[in-house]
């Protein structure tokens, strides 16, 4: 599902006015490898993002949007970094900005792929040979390859670490 039923509501009644949504972004491990997509509307390579539903628990949306973007199934570890992402403005003029949740995710079962239209691709990459990706981006992935149980705080340049 590309826009959430609650947001196109949303938007019928405030336009592209900026929306302030909760967002998941999962990072999912296997061995020394990790699970990134090919976003349709930009190329860009991300690991798997979404939108929490009202009422969801963001673990719980990691793993269904690991489900409907890249046809794996997933469990969460542990959070690994909260923040506030840029604004985002779409193509169609729609402004957002996002509070993030990452989770590090382990793979279970399931062979990457696109499975919603969202993503052109999706694969594993070794960890140590990623494709370029946006800074904010590679924040979220560093931040789950750190050991630890706390998760951070802040994106890119601002991550403080709990005590």
């Amino acid at each position: 599902m590309a826009t959430p039923d609650f947001v196109l509501a949303l938007r019928d009644r405030v336009g592209t006015a900026p929306l302030w949504l909760s967002g998941v972004t999962a990072v999912v491990l296997r061995d020394d490898e990790t699970l990134l997509v090919r976003r349709a509307d930009n190329g860009e390579w991300t690991p798997v993002t979404g939108i929490i539903d009202p009422g969801e628990e963001p673990a719980d949306a990691a793993v269904r949007e690991c489900a409907e973007e890249a046809d794996v199934v997933v469990e969460p570890l542990r959070l690994a970094l909260v923040g506030v992402t840029h604004e985002v403005v779409y193509a169609n003029g729609d402004q957002a900005q996002y509070l993030d949740h990452t989770f590090v995710m382990r793979w279970i079962s399931g062979e990457p792929a696109p499975a919603d239209g969202e993503n052109t691709e999706a694969r594993w990459f070794p960890l140590d040979g990623l494709p370029p990706m946006a800074e904010h981006m590679t924040a979220r992935l560093e931040a789950a390859r750190q050991p630890g149980t706390g998760a951070a705080f802040g994106f890119a340049g601002r991550m403080v670490r709990p005590v």
